[in-house]
């Protein structure tokens, strides 16, 4: 157990510069999650259940002739139970007393930067899962391949606002050959709660798509690619039955505070139809 030694002073304020922190930088960490779609459990509730439908086929009708043919409403669900997510933090006295309130600032940082992290990658780890795959491992992208792409993703029927998440290096090669990074795209960020946290990670929008980088998508071990994707709102989701809450507690023989950090939320897929991984290079640039 990693116990953090070396004032008890205002504690209820020093928790509350833990809470405002860890919120601040998990909320600013990643945009992943921002561009899915959110469910909430209520009281009671331990999972969700979202209903799918599959398309219904109108026909010519005779006049006078019976309809004869009929619909099946082709229902399906997918499920989701939310997972509880956690870190603790063990700072003794004479930590506290000698970093004062700096302390209770860095280890909310790293509570909101872990949290940010943890939940931005289960919606990454979702992207392999997408029922459309573009692109290949040892292919550059370039503006026709994203052109094409985005394309696709119209003819298949994403429906709504579309998102597009690349690693940084990989959107740094389309930026150059698409030769245009400006604010006055800003305004086709997705609106909603989320729009200013989006424009620290938005780059460019091609054919209505909106571009957003994220460090977070890793190299596969063997190859020097890892899977992005483009996807619609309703592709994936999270579902949280408890948003991060950040707590406290004396533990006097250790002479220290236990600060503790918890979640319980799920990122899963909604309907893989919707999204296609996109697979391209994400080795550095050349800088000489």
């Amino acid at each position: 157990m990693s116990i953090q030694t070396a004032s008890l002073g205002d504690l209820e304020k020093a928790e509350n510069i833990v809470v405002a922190q860890c919120l601040f930088t998990a909320e600013h960490n990643a945009p992943c999650p921002a561009l899915v779609t959110h469910y909430t459990l209520g009281k009671g509730q331990y999972k969700l259940t979202v209903p799918k439908v599959g398309q219904a086929t109108a026909r010519e009708l005779t006049d006078g002739v019976d309809m004869v043919d009929t619909q099946d409403i082709d229902l399906t669900y997918e499920e989701a139970e939310p997972n509880e997510i956690g870190l603790k933090f063990i700072l003794t006295d004479k930590l506290v007393r000698q970093f004062n309130e700096d302390v209770f600032r860095v280890i909310g940082q790293q509570m909101g930067d872990a949290m940010g992290r943890k939940r931005d990658k289960d919606v990454i780890t979702l992207f392999a899962g997408l029922n459309n795959t573009w692109g290949l491992d040892q292919t550059t992208i370039t503006a026709s391949k994203a052109h094409a792409f985005c394309t696709l993703a119209v003819t298949y029927k994403f429906p709504g606002k579309l998102s597009c998440v690349l690693h940084p290096n990989t959107l740094g090669v389309l930026s150059k050959a698409m030769a245009a990074v400006a604010s006055t795209y800003y305004a086709g960020i997705i609106p909603g709660p989320h729009a200013e946290l989006l424009r620290n990670f938005w780059v460019l929008n091609l054919n209505g798509v909106n571009f957003y980088h994220d460090g977070n998508i890793e190299k596969y071990s063997t190859t020097d690619s890892g899977y992005g994707a483009i996807f619609a709102k309703v592709a994936m989701g999270v579902v949280e039955s408890k948003a991060p809450a950040t707590e406290r507690q004396r533990d006097a023989s250790l002479r220290a505070w236990e600060v503790v950090t918890v979640t319980d939320y799920k990122a899963f897929e909604v309907d893989g139809r919707y999204g296609g991984r996109l697979q391209y290079e994400m080795g550095d640039s050349g800088t000489t």
